[in-house]
């Protein structure tokens, strides 16, 4: 179930590469979902996380828990795939989707329906619903996690073992204990992102782990630098060394 027609195309020419998945309906909206889940069985559910008007979450409650087939989420936000990888009853994907990774969720899938555990009690998708809502439904409304490529898999990384951000145009560089990994964020959406208390941007293209510094240095009245523990020197400007006094982690 999804609101976009090209979204919805691809997923279905790549399921049908699978010869045990029949597509059944592709609905445009929420409420198209919920009516066709009421109406008939269903055996797998792909459902997207943000829908107009009756969204995702908006769809599992209407249909209620005990009547959900085994579902995979599909979502273009990287926060809510984060959070839905805790939880392994369901999977997720996120767009756009690419094959090897339909495979993977699909695997994952039949393996639970096999064992007869794909379906969720109401605790467990509970969990999985506050799992993949948005960072302002949250208690808190930074990551705290990345979901990133590290070869042919996904891992998690936290957000402390982050050493600096790099700007790359429209992605950003996360470095960490001598690996990059890339995401697809701007440094500007990503420091909005972060929690202030532990990251600051101090340059336009570079946001550093506060607890990552070692020596700070003044290099006139408009920009400086900075040492992390690792030894890497990174560029700071004036407004950047102004952050840093701001939250009384260096005196002026």
């Amino acid at each position: 179930m999804d609101d976009e027609p090209l979204a919805r195309q691809l997923l279905g020419l790549l399921l049908a590469e699978h010869k045990d998945i029949q597509v059944v309906a592709e609905c445009e909206n929420g409420r198209e979902a919920v009516s066709y889940l009421q109406s008939k069985p269903v055996d797998l559910l792909f459902l997207d996380v943000q829908m107009p008007q009756v969204g995702g979450f908006d769809v599992v409650e209407q249909v209620g828990l005990q009547h959900l087939p085994p579902t995979i989420f599909v979502t273009a936000y990287q926060e809510h795939a984060v959070r839905a990888f805790d939880v392994h009853a369901v999977d997720y994907l996120t767009k756009p989707v690419k094959p090897e990774r339909l495979t993977i969720a699909l695997e994952r899938v039949r393996e639970k329906i096999a064992a007869r555990t794909a379906l969720l009690t109401q605790e467990q998708f509970s969990a999985v619903l506050n799992g993949l809502r948005s960072p302002a439904e949250q208690s808190s409304p930074y990551l705290s996690r990345f979901l990133v490529k590290d070869g042919e898999k996904d891992i998690l990384l936290s957000v402390e073992k982050i050493e600096w951000i790099e700007a790359a145009e429209y992605y950003c560089c996360l470095h960490t204990n001598g690996h990059r990994y890339m995401v697809r964020e701007t440094i500007t959406d990503l420091s909005n992102k972060l929690d202030p208390k532990l990251f600051v941007r101090i340059h336009r293209s570079s946001i550093v782990n506060l607890n990552q510094i070692r020596e700070i240095y003044r290099e006139g009245p408009l920009d400086g630098s900075i040492v992390l523990m690792n030894g890497k020197t990174l560029r700071m400007s004036k407004a950047g060394r102004q952050k840093l006094y701001e939250i009384g982690r260096v005196s002026s």
